[in-house]
């Protein structure tokens, strides 16, 4: 396949493809997904809904209704602009595109990205994709900011595009409020806050768009329950989200997701509801993960939990697991700061348990006490 080799870049060939792995048969405790499906009687209304699209029919260029199914919702008022994206990955493809040079005439420099690692590994693979460069920058030993480096990073490099993930995924941390307004004072670029986790926190970062001309803040609706949708969001000044605009597909977003989230979005206090009780359950599975003989379990605001194994045994619990048909994420070699490290997402509390109870096992059987 020489033609293969011929056309297609080279820094393409050079990567790996996002892998996800099967999932038939396993309790799925891996991608952070609300567990629990909507009532009965919520579930027909929705089916009875569908019957009515016209499938043969183009959707909504701009979503309208669901943007506005979002600021009632959300609270997001109408002095900012909204932009939906089929996913959280397709909005930073359209914020890495606007900035990107591709060459152009008197570029001195590629654009970059800088973000704290670990991090979003979407921030590193999109930037590569569309010709970016990529700083990371690492966050402390307990996955703080590291403010004098972020600040040196931001002095030298002058990033077009900083992502800042609050809740952080994969640490589940927030950081210091106070150092994130330094990073966005010294920043020249656009400081993108990502609230993919904003419902299991009680933190949000809208306030900033009052305050700061170059911040934006992304959403998502994949982590309360509408994962198969592909529904993401940015927020901001109409000025950023009009060029943004421009790079967007047309209907990127169908018939069926738009009318799906506005229908959600009727019944939001359903989804709360349901992670109000993965709040709950998280602080219940922290304190039992915390009780297993050798296991570090770090503070989360997100509906997933980060703990660190004994040392050298995170892949081989996560092995173990795989054999009694769970599935987590091992973080083990993704990144220094994530050596013997697990992530596990929030589930229903007998998923919790039975995840518990397997770890415990393994735990014992490796003479951990």
């Amino acid at each position: 396949m020489s033609r293969v080799k011929k056309l297609i870049r080279p820094d393409v060939q050079a990567l790996s493809a996002y892998h996800v792995p099967s999932s038939d048969g396993f309790l799925k405790l891996d991608a952070m997904e609300n567990p629990y499906t909507w009532p009965q009687v919520a579930k027909q209304a929705w089916s009875d809904m569908l019957q009515t699209l016209p499938v043969n029919r183009y959707p909504d260029p701009q979503g309208e209704h669901v943007k506005q199914g979002l600021r009632d919702a959300m609270g997001i008022s109408e002095k900012y602009d909204i932009l939906l994206g089929n996913g959280s990955d397709e909005i930073i493809q359209i914020l890495a595109m606007a900035v990107a040079r591709y060459g152009q005439a008197g570029a001195e420099r590629p654009a970059k990205i800088l973000a704290p690692e670990p991090g979003f590994v979407m921030y590193k693979m999109i930037a590569q994709l569309c010709g970016l460069e990529y700083i990371g920058v690492p966050l402390t030993h307990d996955f703080e900011l590291d403010e004098t480096p972020m600040l040196a990073a931001i002095e030298e490099h002058q990033p077009e595009l900083i992502f800042l993930a609050q809740p952080n995924n994969p640490t589940g941390n927030l950081w210091d409020q106070a150092v994130i307004e330094k990073l966005i004072q010294a920043s020249e670029g656009l400081v993108i806050m990502d609230e993919a986790y904003t419902a299991f926190t009680d933190r949000e970062h809208l306030e900033l768009l009052d305050q700061y001309d170059n911040v934006l803040v992304m959403r998502t609706l994949s982590k309360v329950g509408l994962a198969g949708l592909r529904l993401g969001l940015i927020i901001g000044a109409k000025e950023w989200l009009n060029e943004l605009d421009k790079i967007r597909l047309p209907y990127n977003i169908n018939v069926l997701t738009q009318a799906s989230a506005l229908f959600a979005l009727e019944h939001y206090d359903m989804l709360m509801v349901q992670t109000e009780q993965l709040r709950v359950d998280r602080v219940v599975l922290m304190k039992d993960l915390a009780n297993i003989g050798g296991v570090e379990v770090f503070p989360s605001e997100a509906n997933f939990v980060l703990v660190r194994t004994p040392v050298g045994m995170a892949r081989n619990w996560f092995e173990e697991l795989k054999q009694r048909k769970i599935l987590i994420k091992c973080l083990d070699g993704g990144h220094p700061l994530l050596k013997d490290c697990l992530r596990i997402t929030v589930g229903s509390t007998d998923q919790n348990e039975q995840v518990v109870d397997a770890l415990k096992e393994i735990a014992l059987s490796g003479g951990v006490q």
